[in-house]
């Protein structure tokens, strides 16, 4: 669309000056003269100081006849006159005069207009004041900026905002493309320093402005707002009349911060007629070029000679106009010694244009402007602003800035801003041989007087209307009066743990914050909260609420809370019994299957010993009664090492160390496990928490005006028919005694104070929401911010703990029990399976082996036993009483009566052989 409406307007032009507009044809390749137009509104301030630096520039580079191979450098201003029209009409005479290259336009504005011509007819355009962020060099190739843009203006206005610590600003610029595009880009820069534009003041443009009350109107819209730091994005007319407007409106007094872009330095360096006190305390900032002799003799230069005894005096824009001469003449020197030509041809499309009076032919399409652009680009010199070179994007090399502190009639330069370094009190090409350091502890800027002649830097905000007394709505309750409760039914007094802390921060911050409590609710029940969190969004009932205010999800999206001084989270309370109270609370550590599962390992493990030990140890023998007894002390004698002065055989210390083991380890956890039954209160109750809350059936009670109730319809989704609304901690006392409800949901600091007196009920599960208690402020305001920082000093010291105690740490119970959950873990014999198992594993091998050689010791003895004692009848019967007897019989007996056996075998064997051999004799 822009582009149409620029080629209708060019062929309007074209009509009007078709008789006046020829062609001269192509040139040679060394023309006596190379061209180079510049657009500028002689009569401004750029314009004048430009003119000047132009022919200074010139006349340096002709000053060398074989610098440009015998040609001469021609700079041909045409005066604009503030004129679109004419900045236009001038474009298209440089065009039909074959110039190489273009310097302008003045405004942004026409640069997003003729940088379509350049790009059509090939001619370079290069601007040092038209430094709108978005004439990029993807849509404008031919448009080149030889001044660092606005982008690195903003950026510098930015860190110096978050210098200081101000969060707000207001921007206060021109309906033009050059202001209207730097001022977005201050609002990304600050976006990403978590800062922004509250408010952006819109004037006419400067050529616009005759009066200044659309200048006052937006001031005293501003003086009502709560941001005072002011940036002014203009030009130099209407900044001056913004001034003088904002002085007589009493806003350049004490808190108010003011800081003008690089319109105001260079008004100041000009030495215009100029009343400097309408801006002291005024920061500016000035693009910033490095000392040198170059520039030191420029200066005494233009003093003594080039401004013909004018009162213009050598901003940086002049500077920046004669390095723009010689980045031209340099690129067309490298042009020429590269062997190319400087010719002009007729653009090929508009040739086949016709019309009656249109004769578009005449303008020339310049055949070499794409290689003159590349030298250009890639221009490397040392000018009067310093070392000048062009990044791949277009950039310029080290972007920088003075920062200008105004004090009375006396310019104080207060640091410095580059784009490398940041904020600096030295000047930033002192860092460029360094490793770039943003960190903020290397940000330094000297000691500033503000507006009204303070030294203190201003906090950069108040109270929106002027400072007026801040009305802060607070719930009027009719329960839980410890927080928020009326002083003898007074209408403005308050008190309360939440009232405690708001004041008790307020006296934290530097700066004194007058405020008043409204009231808000009938005094009867509890007010709802997210009617009174809503109220603060209008700016008109409330400007803050303090009391017992949850910070929940749906609340943060309209309000900004301040760090939670007191943490919250439902929890479910209901009835409960304690058990510790039981005489038989002892045997509650374990489960009863534990308790059987121990007591038959104590009497399995007392009878593997006693089948190991019953044959060899003596102690293991006698009447049954006796032989009892010593099983079950053997056994559990175990606890208490008693069993160390009785001999015991190998396999039978095997199973007693193995079970010894595992007796430790289940006596230490019983151990444990009773030390937190007995000193823990232990409650029981069928509600274990919000799941098994969730899956009953019973009803539900939840606090009037709290948040509880759409957590729990919402989130939990349970029926909205099982919840009771109640109001008091009366009605939840009745509620739960009656059964009208099971439990009830509430927030945690609630619940504490109900429980401080109310003892047969207690907190069952744990927390199932985390969040807190903040003050609501309006979205993006300062104080939020200030009041959590004190909140955290608070709690740092101690305080916020001493208000708590003082208004919450109270019981009227025998011993605390709210905190505890109710349930104890009981120990079981899954826990424990393991060891048992092990256990009964010894048990088993242990009895195999000893059967192994009691049978073994048995089918020895059983053979000569038949042979010394012929039965006439032997049964299966008969086999197994003789074996139990042999199993029964103690060891050393079964070996005795071995031994006997075969000593009356040789004693027989003897007597026979000696019968055998008297016979023979005889």
């Amino acid at each position: 669309m822009l582009s149409s409406m620029n080629w209708v307007l060019l062929s309007f032009i074209i009509f009007l000056g078709d008789g006046l507009l020829l062609s001269e044809g192509a040139s040679s390749s060394r023309p006596p003269v190379i061209k180079v137009g510049a657009i500028f509104g002689i009569n401004t301030m750029y314009g004048e100081t430009a003119s000047i630096a132009f022919k200074a520039a010139e006349e340096d580079v002709n000053s060398d006849p074989s610098f440009l191979g015998g040609s001469k450098l021609r700079i041909m201003i045409n005066d604009a006159k503030r004129s679109g029209f004419l900045s236009i009409m001038g474009a298209l005479q440089f065009m039909e005069t074959d110039a190489v290259a273009i310097i302008g336009p003045q405004t942004s504005i026409m640069a997003h207009v003729l940088s379509h011509l350049a790009n059509e007819l090939t001619v370079p355009m290069l601007s040092f004041t038209a430094l709108d962020p978005t004439l990029s060099p993807l849509q404008f190739p031919y448009f080149v900026q030889t001044a660092p843009s606005d982008l690195f203006l903003m950026r510098a206005v930015a860190e110096m905002i978050t210098y200081y610590g101000w969060s707000d600003v207001v921007a206060l610029y021109n309906d033009d493309d050059n202001s209207r595009n730097g001022v977005t880009a201050l609002g990304d820069e600050l976006e990403e320093r978590r800062c922004r534009i509250s408010y952006k003041a819109i004037l006419p443009l400067d050529v616009v402005i005759s009066s200044p009350v659309e200048i006052i109107e937006e001031l005293i819209k501003i003086r009502g707002m709560e941001s005072r730091v002011i940036v002014v994005n203009t030009f130099p007319n209407t900044g001056t009349m913004i001034f003088k407007e904002a002085q007589r409106l009493g806003m350049m007094e004490k808190g108010y911060v003011w800081i003008a872009t690089t319109w105001l330095s260079s008004l100041l360096d000009s030495n215009f007629p100029l009343d400097k006190k309408l801006f002291n305390g005024v920061l500016t900032l000035r693009l910033h070029t490095p000392d040198s002799r170059k520039k030191r003799d420029f200066a005494a230069r233009w003093k003594n000679k080039l401004s013909n005894n004018k009162t213009i005096g050598l901003n940086v824009y002049g500077l920046y106009a004669y390095d723009t001469v010689w980045i031209i003449a340099r690129a067309v020197k490298a042009l020429l010694e590269a062997g190319g030509n400087l010719s002009f041809s007729n653009h090929a499309q508009l040739g086949s244009l016709k019309g009656e009076a249109l004769n578009l032919s005449a303008l020339s399409r310049f055949d070499q402007g794409s290689q003159l652009l590349d030298y250009i680009v890639h221009t490397k010199m040392s000018g009067l602003t310093g070392p000048v070179q062009f990044h791949l994007d277009r950039s310029m090399l080290h972007p920088s800035y003075d920062i200008i502190n105004l004090v009375d009639d006396r310019v104080h330069q207060i640091g410095y801003w580059s784009n490398y370094s940041g904020l600096s009190i030295v000047p930033p090409e002192s860092f460029y041989t360094k490793p770039p350091n943003r960190s903020s502890s290397n940000q330094h800027l000297n000691s500033v007087t503000w507006p009204g002649g303070t030294s203190i830097t201003p906090r950069g905000w108040v109270f929106r209307n002027n400072g007026r007394r801040l009305r802060i709505g607070v719930p009027d309750r009719g329960s839980f009066k410890d927080f928020v409760s009326r002083v003898n039914g007074s209408s403005n007094e308050v008190q309360g743990y939440c009232i405690d802390v708001f004041e008790a921060a307020v006296k934290l911050l530097s700066y004194p914050v007058p405020h008043e409590f409204i009231f808000f609710g009938d005094g009867l029940t509890s007010p709802n909260y997210n009617e009174l969190v809503n109220k603060v969004t209008t700016g008109v009932d409330f400007d803050a609420v303090v009391g017992d205010i949850a910070i929940v999800t749906k609340r943060t999206k309209i309000v900004d809370f301040t760090q939670p001084y007191i943490e919250s989270g439902l929890v479910v309370v209901a009835p409960v019994t304690r058990l510790n109270e039981n005489p038989w609370a002892f045997l509650r550590p374990f489960t009863l299957p534990m308790w059987a599962v121990t007591a038959s390992f104590f009497v399995i493990v007392g009878a593997a010993i006693w089948i190991l030990e019953h044959r060899i140890n003596d102690e293991f023998r006698g009447t049954p009664r006796r032989q009892i007894i010593t099983i079950l002390w053997f056994t559990f004698s175990t606890m208490f090492f008693s069993h160390r002065e009785t001999t015991v055989s190998t396999l039978g210390r095997m199973v007693l160390l193995i079970w010894l083991f595992v007796v430790l380890i289940i006596t230490s956890s019983y151990t444990a496990s009773l030390t937190s039954i007995l000193t823990v209160q232990q409650l029981n109750s069928p509600i274990k928490g919000v799941d098994t809350l969730i899956s009953s059936t019973g009803r539900i009670g939840f606090q009037v005006g709290s948040f509880a109730e759409n957590y729990m319809t919402e989130e939990l989704n349970i029926a909205r028919s099982r919840l009771v609304a109640l109001t008091s901690p009366e009605e939840y006392a009745n509620a739960l005694q009656n059964g009208t409800v099971a439990a009830i949901v509430d927030e945690r600091p609630y619940i504490d104070l109900f429980l401080s007196d109310y003892c047969k009920f207690a907190i069952r599960g744990q927390e199932f929401t985390r969040c807190g208690w903040g003050f609501a402020f309006p979205r993006d305001s300062p104080l939020a911010v200030d009041m959590s920082t004190a909140i955290l000093g608070l709690s740092e010291t101690g305080e916020l703990q001493k208000i708590h105690d003082r208004w919450l740490s109270k019981s009227n119970c025998s011993s605390p029990h709210g905190s505890q959950s109710g349930d104890s873990e009981q120990l079981n014999v899954h826990s424990f399976w393991g060891m048992f198992l092990v256990v009964g594993i010894a048990c088993l091998v242990a009895l195999f082996i000893h059967f192994f050689k009691i049978i073994r010791n048995f089918c020895k003895q059983t053979p000569e036993e038949e042979e010394a004692i012929p039965s006439p009848k032997s049964s299966p019967l008969t086999k197994l009483q003789t074996f139990l007897a042999f199993v029964d019989e103690k060891e050393e007996e079964t070996k005795r009566r071995v031994k006997r056996k075969r000593n009356n075998d040789l004693s027989m064997n003897a007597s026979s052989i000696s019968r055998s051999l008297s016979r023979r004799s005889i």
